[in-house]
């Protein structure tokens, strides 16, 4: 099995902190391959996507996060939408008629937010959000931790490569919440000295290293216990059947038109671009009701 693709979960036996590693390779350039992101597009989308695994494993229930960029800059959003069982999907849209992006998240996104919502299954939804008002996402996110959840948190974010040789971790540190304890980070000296460790991981060893190489390079005067890999893919959730779902919607006889001009109804996705067609007997099918997908063909 590749060592890519792959959350790790690690707990410290002699500190109240936990841990998680992601390294990604082939479900992150599946998403840069939908489209040609510039390289700095890539890194952020490489990043959220990091960030996006990193907490779907904090999730105790089925359902889903969303982790999303927004501003009325350059970059007008990211968004990287992730199961509990770890199926990635994501994109980017951005002022294509700007040639030459800054390199700062602050320059692509004035005055933007980062926006986590949070779906269960059963339930109702949460959305939490904070401004990206620092250098890096990585430290954004720590403000959202410390904002929501007062859990003194450490986040790493790396990225190298570009298209097909792109590859993106990361590595999340956090005090385990009990009802007893401060949130203050003075009053977890364990965490500091873990956290310190944590940051002198560089962005070949995180991301070329098998994670327990990773661990023991930076831990290992640590006791560390570290529990079975969770496999990554990229997964659309898009089908014919949502295609159609969305078009009963529309008006029929406007739909007819469309058919009569173009030959087909065609909605295509955003996230992978999978194109569904539907025809005029398609269109009658879905307003009356009795719309079948025979073997759910695009």
């Amino acid at each position: 099995m590749s060592q890519f693709d792959q959350l790790h979960r690690y707990v410290f036996d002699k500190a109240n902190v936990r841990g998680e590693l992601v390294q990604l390779q082939k479900s992150y350039q599946t998403i840069l391959a939908v489209q040609p992101y510039p390289p700095v597009i890539q890194r952020i989308l490489g990043e959220l996507m990091a960030i996006t695994s990193l907490l779907t494993a904090t999730l105790k229930f089925a359902g889903d996060i969303a982790v999303q960029l927004q501003s009325d800059g350059i970059l007008k959003y990211a968004v990287i939408n992730g199961t509990h069982d770890q199926k990635l999907r994501g994109i980017a849209r951005w002022d294509e008629a700007v040639k030459e992006l800054p390199d700062s998240i602050e320059a692509l996104l004035p005055k933007g937010l980062l926006v986590i919502t949070i779906t269960p299954e059963e339930g109702e939804r949460y959305q939490g959000m904070v401004a990206i008002d620092k250098p890096t996402l990585a430290e954004c996110l720590e403000a959202y931790f410390m904002q929501s959840e007062q859990l003194p948190t450490k986040i790493v974010l790396k990225t190298q490569g570009e298209n097909d040789n792109a590859m993106a971790g990361g590595m999340f540190l956090q005090v385990l919440p009990t009802s007893s304890e401060s949130s203050s980070h003075k009053d977890h000296p364990e965490f500091n000295h873990l956290t310190a460790l944590t940051e002198t991981i560089s962005a070949s060893e995180l991301l070329e290293l098998p994670a327990n190489d990773v661990l023991h390079r930076l831990y290992h005067q640590e006791e560390v216990t570290l529990y079975e890999p969770q496999p990554i893919i990229f997964k659309c959730t898009c089908s014919k059947e949502r295609s159609a779902a969305a078009i009963a919607k529309v008006d029929k006889q406007e739909l007819l038109e469309i058919v009569k001009e173009d030959g087909a109804v065609r909605l295509n996705c955003q996230y992978c671009h999978t194109e569904y067609s539907f025809d005029a007997i398609d269109v009658e099918s879905i307003h009356s009701g009795a719309y079948d997908q025979p073997n759910a063909t695009q």
